[in-house]
């Protein structure tokens, strides 16, 4: 499967880091929120709202991160920003962030890096290598007929729909991500991920070795709180690597 990975494998590892999911997830509405509590009005709120409703965020959890954006709770002040390098085998490593104490954020992420390998770079090191494209991934299940998906994406603007064996993967411009979220949303399709992310156009194939070192660097890099998501352009499924 690849870069894609098997929704069973993303399943999984959504079910592992649950908790540390709802902290990240709370952190992005928090700050999407900043710009106004209504997410009929602020594109940005709606898509971190569904993006926690996607992993079954309580609703109490949801508000209160809301109200800590609009000022009703206190809370800390977090500034996105991101990190880019190479791991093992050349594989290239964007990681995004959003955290209260960069110069804290910095140091964790320099040492996930020199310790499984890598080399932390400067800005623009490898972000050549990827495109933004915003991607929706919907399971597929008997009642779910790829002609209908790939009309109503097609419609709705798309860029292009992509046929797994467990899934259809729906590309999207940035700009328009949020148009064609609602419009398959509104058409009854539920997801399984979607966001506007990095896609690899330059992968790297990692051996066998370098793999089980590269999955232990992303590993120790979401486990950070700051961290929000990692992209990597390794041509293989991370979920699918065993470690010792």
């Amino acid at each position: 499967m690849g870069r894609h990975g098997t929704i069973a494998g993303r399943k999984a590892a959504q079910d592992a880091k649950r908790g540390q999911l709802f902290t990240k997830y709370a952190r992005a509405i928090t700050v999407a929120a900043k710009d106004g509590g209504d997410p009929e009005y602020n594109i940005s709120l709606k898509h971190a709202i569904d993006k926690a409703k996607n992993i079954n965020m309580p609703n109490d959890n949801i508000t209160r991160a809301i109200k800590k954006g609009t000022g009703e709770l206190a809370s800390e002040s977090y500034e996105a920003g991101s990190f880019e390098g190479y791991g093992p085998g050349g594989v290239a490593i964007i990681v995004d962030v959003l955290t209260d104490n960069k110069n804290r954020t910095t140091s964790t992420v320099k040492h996930a890096f020199d310790k499984y390998n890598g080399n932390l770079g400067v800005p623009g090191c490898v972000s050549y290598m990827f495109n933004r494209k915003g991607v929706i991934i919907i399971e597929k299940t008997p009642v779910i007929k790829e002609d209908a998906v790939l009309e109503a994406a097609l419609e709705a603007g798309a860029e292009d729909v992509l046929t797994h064996d467990d899934s259809f993967e729906i590309l999207t411009e940035p700009e328009d991500f949020a148009a064609i979220s609602d419009a398959l949303h509104k058409a009854g399709y539920d997801f399984v991920e979607s966001d506007v992310e990095f896609l690899p156009s330059i992968e790297a194939t990692p051996n066998e070795d370098e793999l089980k070192i590269l999955k232990k660097l992303i590993e120790m890099l979401e486990d950070n709180d700051d961290v929000q998501k990692v992209y990597t352009n390794s041509t293989v499924d991370l979920y699918e690597v065993e470690t010792d």
